[in-house]
């Protein structure tokens, strides 16, 4: 089934996702004499690294999420559609989506990843993750849902599940969850919540290497270690998670924690695509791409961001799943393409590594900025800084700072709401 999308005798670039790196490709492509089509299941961009403020009451939805139409609105050659993305045909130029096939001149991969669970099927019936806005809404009302339920039961068994909380993965992701947690157990629940005793609320951080923050410095991680216990958080440090039934979580050191709330931020997994050739796959379902983002044995795909992996001496594992490697292959890869249009020598990726940043509840942060560190107080203005100028949008600019300035004043979360989809049996 043909797509509705108009004819063209210009090359077309087809560009799957719209995360850091199909975005800042699409934006960057401005003014080549080409027909863009970005495609992406949802309609807008999410800014992932603020996934945890939602799941935890600090931010509003709408203030992590921009448009892709209002984004390119006055783009004549970017045409966006919404579909999903079911498997590529290199040998027709073609990719096959929910809305029927879309023919391409180049195609770029920039899907991402998603959760993974590492096998462990229960765990990935029984937690909850943390990829996408729907799911971090659903998070928030399993936490204030457990306080709410903890109430209305006597048995101590049951309250000690429902006001425990496991966060497995001792990431920047991890950290900033557990150290959300730990201010909402400290300043905020406590005044919604008077008739329990925040004392019995357990928060754990399970970590299966040695230290937390593995790829930000060793002062980084000591510093966040310190800021986690302030709020009287367990850290498990080489520790596995074996098992979880949804109310027991099973530990490699024959720990049990007793809970009903495990949030997973352990590991991922590239978001493969079918279609491609099985040696273009590599461990971790990443795409093994060349020096300019060249799906290998692929002439005119390309792939960037945390799908995409090029495989060097410095970087046998690929580079770093962050966001500015997907921006910075994205730049690279629009001047590419133009060379490639102009049969011109194309240029090779160079990382240009910014440092890395985590912040741990109120006044606490982590930053590593190659050898100058900010801990604390300075590192944590750091963070709000930067991540306020990141933000695509200058109206989310400003709704992330007026509820950050009202959180940090008033010592409060005014989002604290279970909402979730209307049902009647009348409209189902």
């Amino acid at each position: 089934m043909p797509v509705n999308i108009p004819t063209t005798s210009r090359p077309r670039v087809v560009i799957i996702g719209g995360g850091f790196g199909g975005l800042e490709l699409a934006k960057r492509l401005k003014g080549l004499d080409v027909q863009i089509i970005l495609i992406d299941k949802n309609n807008y961009h999410t800014f992932q690294p603020l996934l945890y403020q939602v799941a935890t009451a600090a931010l509003e939805p709408d203030s992590i999420i921009y448009s892709l139409r209002k984004i390119f609105k006055r783009r004549e050659n970017v045409i966006f559609r919404m579909a999903e993305v079911l498997r590529i045909k290199p040998e027709l130029k073609r990719i096959e989506t929910s809305i029927g096939e879309i023919f391409y001149d180049y195609l770029v991969i920039a899907v991402g990843t998603k959760t993974n669970f590492f096998g462990m099927r229960d765990v990935e019936r029984n937690a909850m993750r943390m990829k996408s806005v729907p799911q971090a809404m659903e998070l928030r009302n399993l936490i204030l849902e457990s306080f709410e339920k903890a109430l209305l039961t006597n048995d101590v068994q049951e309250h000690e599940r429902l006001m425990t909380f496991t966060v497995v993965g001792g990431g920047p992701t991890g950290v900033e969850t557990a150290g959300a947690l730990g201010e909402l157990k400290k300043i905020v629940l406590p005044k919604d919540y008077p008739e329990l005793d925040f004392r019995r609320m357990q928060i754990h951080v399970v970590e299966m290497n040695g230290r937390l923050l593995g790829t930000m410095s060793e002062s980084a991680s000591q510093s966040a270690k310190r800021f986690l216990e302030n709020f009287e958080i367990n850290i498990w440090l080489k520790t596995k998670v074996v098992s979880y039934d949804g109310n027991v979580v099973s530990l490699s050191n024959g720990k049990k924690l007793f809970t009903s709330n495990v949030i997973w931020t352990a590991g991922v997994t590239g978001a493969v695509i079918p279609g491609l050739k099985p040696e273009a796959l590599l461990p971790g379902n990443r795409l093994k791409v060349d020096a300019y983002n060249r799906v290998e044995f692929h002439s005119n795909i390309f792939a960037i961001g945390d799908i995409a992996a090029i495989i060097t001496e410095k970087t046998p594992k690929g580079h770093p799943m962050l966001a500015p490697v997907a921006i910075q292959q994205a730049r690279l890869l629009s001047q590419n393409l133009r060379r490639l249009m102009s049969n011109q020598p194309l240029k090779p990726f160079r990382y240009r590594d910014l440092g890395m940043m985590a912040t741990v509840g109120r006044n606490h942060a982590v930053v590593d900025f190659h050898w100058i560190k900010f801990h604390g107080i300075l590192g944590w203005f750091i963070w709000v800084f930067v991540h306020l100028m990141v933000l695509v949008g200058f109206r989310n600019r400003v709704v992330a700072l007026v509820n950050w300035a009202w959180n940090y004043f008033s010592y409060d979360r005014g989002l604290r709401l279970i909402i979730r989809p209307f049902k009647d049996e009348k409209f189902s």
